[in-house]
């Protein structure tokens, strides 16, 4: 069952996170994931929550989803978002 990744994200530095999606797309697709959603404009619904910047994340399911997540691929490409940005994320199942 596919499964989805639903990031909010605050870029720090501009430039850094330029950098890091240069390189994460390729690692996200090794691992059969892709975008549903990459930035664009948000409009704000019930409960206030208005996210700068979302990005949404599909997988063929949670293990796919965990084992890009901890890739060596991807581990260095991480620590680039967590010096360029400040992200909350989940994960839920899809239907």
């Amino acid at each position: 069952m596919s499964v989805y990744t639903i990031g909010e994200i605050i870029i720090k530095d501009e430039a850094a996170y330029k950098e890091y999606q240069a390189l994460v797309p390729a690692t996200i697709a090794q691992y059969g994931g892709r975008y549903l959603v990459r930035g664009g404009e948000v409009t704000p619904g019930e409960g206030g929550w208005n996210p700068g910047r979302v990005v949404i994340l599909e997988f063929p399911d949670a293990e796919a989803l965990q084992k890009w997540a901890t890739s060596p691929e991807y581990a260095p490409i991480a620590e680039i978002r967590h010096r360029a940005a400040d992200t909350k994320s989940f994960m839920v199942q899809g239907v």
